[in-house]
């Protein structure tokens, strides 16, 4: 089993203290997808009875990240690349909305929090820890978002973010990949910081269907990968 272990909160129901924990490891790529979830071993592993596992499962599964196999059980859903299609499409319309709106709001404290976030992550980019690389990535982001000052905005660009946190990690391997983020970071930047919101949305546009072609490379390895394995059994 992967190395990922429960985090405990004393003001949250174990069963939603499970789900947090699962969720979050299959978003960080820690259960991956198509790997089975068994229920004995997971309550094994996070110290908790069958019970809230099994509740969590249901949950997972009405969020689209766990799929009920008839006779094989529970199993972490695939994404298509449809699904990635469809969550990107949205995106890229709202980070539009979120750069316009950072444009013309964004504080010089601000600015200098995103160059700070920039700079974090061009220097996280050696080390090799991926999914603190990713966290890093997702801080940057988040500048721009937060100086939206449009809490419901941020609620949706977070949500539709985590939904592909599972493949940024994979996204983030090739360190030529790495080298393009850093520069993308700070020509977004700058765009912002010059007040040009039609750059600042190219930037981000090309930003994103970078890791649109990166995430459905890896969409297709999986399956290619899947089908092999298959074929073997």
């Amino acid at each position: 089993m992967n190395d990922f272990s429960v985090d405990m909160n004393e003001y949250l129901p174990l069963r939603d203290v499970v789900f947090n924990t699962l969720r979050k490891a299959i978003l960080k790529g820690e259960l991956r997808p198509g790997e089975r979830l068994m229920e004995i071993a997971l309550a094994e592993r996070l110290g908790v009875s069958r019970t809230p596992v099994r509740e969590a499962m249901r949950k997972l599964e009405l969020e689209g990240l766990v799929v009920m196999i008839p006779r094989r059980g529970a199993q972490v859903a695939n994404i298509t690349e449809k699904d990635l299609n469809d969550v990107l499409e949205v995106r890229i319309a709202l980070e539009n909305l979120s750069i316009q709106k950072a444009c013309s709001c964004m504080t010089e404290e601000q600015l200098e929090k995103l160059w700070e976030a920039a700079r974090k992550f061009e220097s996280m980019t050696e080390d090799g820890n991926l999914v603190k690389l990713a966290e890093a990535d997702v801080d940057f982001h988040e500048v721009i978002y937060r100086s939206s000052d449009n809490r419901r905005l941020n609620q949706v660009l977070n949500n539709l973010r985590e939904q592909i946190y599972r493949y940024r990690v994979e996204y983030l391997k090739d360190e030529d990949t790495r080298k393009i983020l850093v520069k993308e970071h700070e020509e977004i930047y700058r765009a912002i910081k010059e007040r040009d919101v039609k750059r600042a949305q190219e930037i981000s546009y090309r930003h994103i269907e970078n890791q649109r072609e990166a995430i459905i490379r890896s969409i297709r390895e999986e399956a290619a990968n899947q089908e092999k394995n298959g074929k073997r059994k």
